[in-house]
């Protein structure tokens, strides 16, 4: 009695070993739904994201040129200015009495130098008589030449302080523009550009209706910018407004930050109705690859495997799938090479089972390492680890460009688990494109399984 219960127990849990397999193999689990999505046709882009700094394509540090203290202030922020103008006035008071002490010097050399000319053409008169030494004449030629170079450099310090007073303590504009910055007020003291110690006292952008953006782009992404490029850029100030510009160089010193290398991207913008201010942040897309009018589906399709086959079930579907988008030709191939590689899968297998025979038999039996080890399973999944890429992708060599081929899986007419191979193309980290040979647009395929 005890055996007939025995029997009858180890029947039952076979058939129902049996219903679990068939039910696997069939694509249907009790229990499992899903959320379907549908492949439809849209405009995809791959773009690379940064992030940036708006500013001037060009601006002027105004710096003083002699020392000073601030009179007078004639402009401040935001005004516009042009070239010439006058931006801030320097006292002169001291100045003026320098130089009504030089011009004193002045005329004191001069009259040193007349008295000299005087002397020296009496000195040529003696000695044309030979009243003197010609050692003499020669001092006397050398004393006017020292009285003359007295003059010139009494004349000259003249002059430069006239320049100071008339040119320098006015400071001006170099160049037609807007004012950014304005580093003084009235009664400070600046010092002249000679200096160390010397500042900027004035910012000048020359022009705020062209902008630039200084953007810092990664190293692994880089590759993919190039002169004229497309750029697409949004600010958080100004919500809901896109911007669009072009890229204008990049600078081929690199950045290094935290071991991150980084290359600075300059982009050229309009800014015409001047709502772009310097020194804006934005997020800068670089529109690297465009299509438009394509079959796209979302990414979590793609990602989406399974879990209710077994990865030798998914790895003959993904296979049977593929074969069906061959020709006659590339279908035999393929079947000839995974032979080839169920064959080598199964010596492999052989080898490591005679070498383990000790093991096993310790271990409790020849039969469940046969079925740990063995079985044609594994030459198939061996088969599909080889190609690198498992189940969910795979990629073939095309002429001049890799192919990656990916999984879709839905769910057929008859209500069963399918799957079928497309090739992909540009992703927008969303969406991916794909190509198939038949007309899946607006097919209904699995997103996800439901919890």
């Amino acid at each position: 009695m005890r055996k007939s219960n025995i029997r009858q127990k180890t029947a039952f849990a076979l058939w129902v070993l049996t219903a679990v397999l068939s039910t696997a193999c069939s694509g249907k689990k009790s229990g499992v739904s899903y959320e379907f999505t549908n492949i439809r046709r849209g405009t995809l882009e791959r773009t690379v994201s940064s992030s940036g700094k708006i500013n001037p394509v060009s601006t002027v540090r105004v710096l003083p040129q002699m020392s000073g203290k601030v009179e007078k202030i004639f402009v401040d922020y935001n005004d516009p200015i042009r070239k010439g103008d006058i931006l801030a006035e320097l006292n002169t008071d001291v100045l003026k009495l320098k130089r009504e002490q030089q011009y004193a010097a002045v005329i004191k050399a001069r009259a040193n130098y007349e008295l000299q000319q005087i002397n020296y053409r009496n000195q040529q008169v003696l000695a044309e008589k030979n009243l003197i030494s010609e050692y003499e004449l020669k001092t006397s030629k050398t004393t006017l030449d020292s009285q003359a170079a007295d003059l010139a450099v009494a004349e000259a310090n003249y002059k430069e302080i006239e320049t100071e007073i008339n040119q320098y303590a006015y400071i001006k504009s170099p160049i037609d523009g807007i004012v950014l910055d304005r580093n003084i007020n009235v009664g400070d003291t600046v010092v002249d550009s000679s200096s160390n110690n010397s500042s900027s006292i004035f910012t000048v952008a020359e022009n705020l209706r062209e902008m630039q953006i200084e953007a810092m782009v990664g190293e692994l992404d880089v590759v993919s910018i190039r002169k004229g490029q497309i750029v697409r850029f949004s600010l958080e100030s100004l919500p809901g407004r896109n911007f669009s510009g072009e890229v204008e160089s990049l600078r081929m010193v690199p950045v290094v930050s935290n071991n991150v290398v980084s290359y600075t991207v300059i982009v050229k913008v309009e800014n015409q109705d001047g709502a772009l201010l310097p020194g804006m942040t934005c997020a800068v897309d670089f529109i690297v690859e465009r299509s438009e009018n394509v079959l796209m589906v979302s990414n979590a399709a793609l990602r989406y495997q399974p879990t209710n086959l077994s990865a030798e079930k998914i790895a003959d579907m993904v296979f049977n799938a593929g074969l069906e988008g061959m020709n006659d030709e590339q279908r035999e191939a393929a079947l000839e090479a995974a032979q080839k590689a169920r064959a080598q899968t199964r010596a492999q297998n052989a080898g490591q089972n005679q070498g383990a025979g000790l093991t096993n038999l310790m271990m409790g039996g020849g039969q469940q390492g046969r079925m740990m080890g063995g079985g044609s399973g594994g030459g198939r999944q061996t088969f599909t680890q080889r190609q690198g890429q498992g189940p969910g992708q795979g990629a073939r060599r095309g002429e001049g460009a890799a192919i990656v081929m990916r999984n879709i899986w839905y769910v057929s007419d008859e209500g069963k688990l399918e799957v079928m191979r497309v090739r992909a193309g540009i992703s927008s980290g969303s969406f991916t494109e794909i190509h198939s040979r038949e007309d899946v647009e607006g097919k209904q395929v699995i997103l996800r399984e439901k919890i």
